[in-house]
């Protein structure tokens, strides 16, 4: 399942880092997460790639929420983007696995890279 949603913080704003933003989602529920974290990791990776995005993937970052199975998770960063770098974040729990990803950080990430 695929979804746009608006989304708030609580911490005060910092540079690509609004109090208020949109998030892409993807979800890949099932009865193995494994399967399903390493098919929405795929799906991350071409999704940007089919942009022209040039970022690194940490496959082992272990994400700090506390939904995500075994802290198994995944996280995308652009280094143009500096201290605010994480483009996606994502991982698997108990019933599947997903992603999400900041669109007003994706389109900066884009304009620092001069994509699109």
């Amino acid at each position: 399942m695929f979804y746009v949603a608006r989304c708030y913080r609580y911490e005060r704003p910092q540079a690509g880092r609004y109090r208020e933003f949109t998030q892409l989602g993807f979800e890949l529920l099932c009865s193995d997460p494994e399967r399903a974290l390493v098919r929405s990791q795929d799906i991350a990776s071409g999704f940007l790639d089919s942009l022209g995005l040039r970022y690194e993937i940490d496959f082992c970052a272990k994400r700090g929420l506390s939904y995500y199975l075994n802290g198994q998770g995944f996280e995308v960063r652009c280094n143009e983007l500096g201290a605010q770098q994480q483009v996606v974040g994502g991982g698997a729990y108990r019933e599947g696995a997903g992603f999400g990803i900041g669109a007003e950080r994706l389109l900066l990430a884009m304009a620092a890279q001069g994509v699109g």
